[in-house]
């Protein structure tokens, strides 16, 4: 009798439960339509700790492996996958999970929600970029389909996400005006944004509102500061749109429109942004790499919101 393939993972025996190393069940052979990725590294993010909590359905119960980015290797490949092959390297948002999610070993995906990730593009650097880059993306997407020529909020810009959607707002043609703390205003500056308020003062939104009278007002912004959606609402011109990415959408008032963005899984979106991060339209910095099983003390950091740049767990894989 052939024993079952075990792997390491960190992750959780209940919801609620505790940060640990577990060990699990590793992937059979993939399904027609997967891959299995060898993974070398994982992203971790403070969504993260809302999946330990039982509050985001990433589409499995405990016990878990949590994470939901990874960049690795093509370990395995099922029937009708022809878009990639064993050997390649990538990078993927995965949800909702197949098996297991990003903290362990190995990782099953769709084919279709996995990007080739670009030789220049660093492993830690890659297993860091899905998620907030998607959600960046897309929020920016949702308030402004076209925004070359006008004027866009991003308040909250020096975190990982928030400094992507000055980027990318900056990449088509926007001109930015973003919020961002005192340690963190000229990297969001070097991102292209025309200005920088600092998010402490009260009178924000009213000098936001004063600097950008003359192009009209701010009729787009992407909300990326825990918390604080309601405040940005304030630095909106009547009929604008809002879009927050922290899970706490204001009642719409002035006729605003207000969306509440969850970030969603999309292979094809996602290798577009790689290639821009390798181009180096986009850049994301990687605050630490630590090994998984420092995997409960980086998601504590990540959810503390201090770290000036994104968090990274090491991957080896038994033999």
């Amino acid at each position: 009798m052939v024993a079952m393939r075990r792997m390491q993972a960190a992750g959780i025996d209940a919801f609620g439960g505790q940060v640990q190393m577990l060990e699990l069940a590793a992937p059979r052979s993939p399904a027609p339509d997967e891959v299995v990725i060898a993974v070398h590294a994982a992203g971790v993010g403070n969504w993260d700790e809302i999946v330990r909590l039982g509050n985001w359905d990433v589409g499995r119960h405990p016990p878990l492996a949590l994470g939901v980015e990874a960049a690795g290797v093509i370990d395995a490949v099922g029937e009708q996958v022809t878009t990639l092959a064993r050997g390649d390297g990538v990078l993927t948002h995965p949800l909702p999970l197949r098996q297991q999610g990003a903290w362990a070993e190995w990782l099953v995906a769709p084919a279709a929600l996995v990007a080739r990730k670009p030789a220049a593009v660093p492993w830690e650097t890659a297993a860091a970029f899905p998620v907030p880059a998607l959600t960046a993306d897309q929020a920016l997407t949702e308030v402004a389909p076209a925004p070359a020529g006008k004027w866009l909020l991003v308040h909250g810009a020096g975190g990982v996400t928030g400094g992507l959607a000055v980027q990318l707002a900056v990449a088509r043609e926007a001109t930015v005006v973003a919020t961002a703390g005192p340690t963190s205003s000229e990297r969001v500056r070097g991102y292209g944004a025309y200005l920088v308020f600092d998010y402490h003062d009260p009178d924000w939104p009213a000098r936001v509102r004063d600097a950008s009278s003359g192009a009209g007002g701010i009729a787009a912004a992407v909300n990326a500061a825990r918390g604080d959606a309601a405040t940005a609402l304030g630095a909106v011109v009547d009929g604008g749109r809002l879009a927050t990415i922290t899970g706490d959408p204001p009642p719409s008032e002035r006729d605003v429109t207000v969306a509440d963005i969850y970030v969603r899984a999309d292979g094809a979106r996602l290798a577009a942004l790689a290639a821009a991060l390798a181009e180096g339209l986009l850049s994301l910095h990687v605050a630490a790499t630590v090994p998984v099983a420092e995997a409960a003390a980086a998601l504590k950091r990540a959810v503390a919101g201090r770290a000036a740049g994104a968090i990274v767990l090491a991957l080896e894989r038994s033999t």
